[in-house]
């Protein structure tokens, strides 16, 4: 096992610093001054986020953007609290915003990915931003997006996402991984003109593209019966349809921010649903990276199992975890100084150790096909 799992560590930190590599190789992205040309429909479904939605409006109200050139469309998927209300008020207080308040057709499939596609149908502009309720967006979101559009004529842009800083062992804990994610993403764009190279995450709460891109490559069709996932699928459809017109930004302006959750629970159920989509990827490339991710994760549990019960020196087991620890390092020493969120790697030893545990527990879960999101089971 020992050998197997020297072995695993290798190739995944091949990949890893391979994919550090790529998060430098992506040049840096800064806003100017120029006359806007791009258009955008911001789409937003929510479903009970009243406690969220308030601070998300005042980052939609501080946008520095000509308000003629864009528009909110927010889709209520059945709230049962004030969110509506909320909205409504914001709205009337706000006249100078384009907002509209929809309603999210009944779908026990994919409620999202209904919502997204009811906005992309009534929104007036060509290019469609989604986001999420509980998140805030930069002040200069619009501008670095157009400039992206201006110099580049992209079909898509993947833009960088972060947790909002909180103190506790749980968010720094989260904070650490997704920040891997978000070094994953960036360092498989930053890698895609190379042999190995291909971007293969991306993420929903700051995800940018055309209307007639999303047209062309039929939307969700295929994978609407998937609750989530209404940003992987549709980037791996247009990116195999227009590899080069797929891009990330790497821009501190573009950086939408989310919040951690507050207990295990939502976390382990949050985790659940992003790993549930998994088998579903039609990339090989996609599905080969996560199940080098997964054995290493697994490689490392059975290995600490196999010394606790004697048949394995620590000395061993010791090894393969520094190996592992010292390469992660590199991308979230990288990540971390991007994001400016440094302050989460003091908890990264302690996070080491537990990580790999989380992550065959979540994918163990995520096999039986079924959690419990926004009150609902799928």
């Amino acid at each position: 096992m020992i050998y197997l799992a020297f072995l695993i560590s290798l190739l995944y930190g091949f990949l890893i610093l391979f994919l550090s590599k790529g998060i430098e190789r992506l040049k840096t992205v800064s806003g100017d001054h120029e006359t806007p040309v791009s258009s955008f429909s911001i789409l937003i479904p929510f479903r009970n986020e009243e406690l969220n939605l308030p601070e998300l409006l005042e980052s939609l109200n501080a946008l520095d953007y000509p308000t003629s050139q864009f528009e909110i469309l927010l889709i209520n998927d059945a709230s049962s609290d004030a969110s509506e209300s909320i909205i409504k008020r914001f709205k009337a207080e706000h006249s100078r915003l384009n907002i509209s308040l929809l309603n999210n057709d009944k779908d026990n499939g994919s409620p999202k990915k209904k919502a997204i596609k009811k906005g992309i149908a009534m929104a007036s502009f060509d290019w469609i931003i989604t986001t999420d309720a509980d998140c805030v967006v930069p002040e200069s979101w619009l501008r670095i997006l157009d400039k992206k559009i201006r110099e580049q004529s992209p079909k898509m842009i993947v833009a960088p996402v972060a947790y909002l800083p909180k103190n506790g062992f749980l968010h720094h804990f989260q904070g650490l991984d997704f920040l891997s994610l978000q070094g994953i993403t960036m360092g498989g764009f930053g890698m895609k003109d190379k042999k190995f190279g291909h971007p293969f995450l991306c993420n929903g709460a700051n995800l940018c593209y055309s209307k007639e891109s999303f047209r062309e490559v039929n939307g969700f069709e295929g994978n609407d019966h998937i609750a989530s996932g209404d940003d992987i699928f549709l980037l791996e459809k247009i990116f195999q349809k227009y590899p080069e017109k797929v891009q990330f930004i790497k821009s501190k302006e573009a950086i939408v921010l989310t919040s951690s959750k507050d207990s295990l629970k939502e976390l382990i159920q949050q985790r659940v649903r992003w790993a549930a989509k998994t088998t579903a990827y039609d990339s090989m490339y996609t599905k080969l990276v996560g199940l080098l991710v997964f054995g290493m994760s697994l490689s490392l549990v059975i290995l600490f199992f196999l010394g606790a019960t004697g048949k394995l020196q620590w000395l061993q087991v010791g090894f393969i975890f520094l190996l592992k620890f010292n390469i992660d390092f590199v991308l979230l020493l990288k990540t971390s100084q991007f994001f400016e969120q440094q302050k989460v790697m003091k908890s990264y030893f302690l996070s080491s150790l537990l990580h790999p545990f989380f992550t065959v527990f979540v994918a163990l879960l995520s096999l039986k096909k079924s959690y419990t999101w926004k009150d609902r089971t799928y």
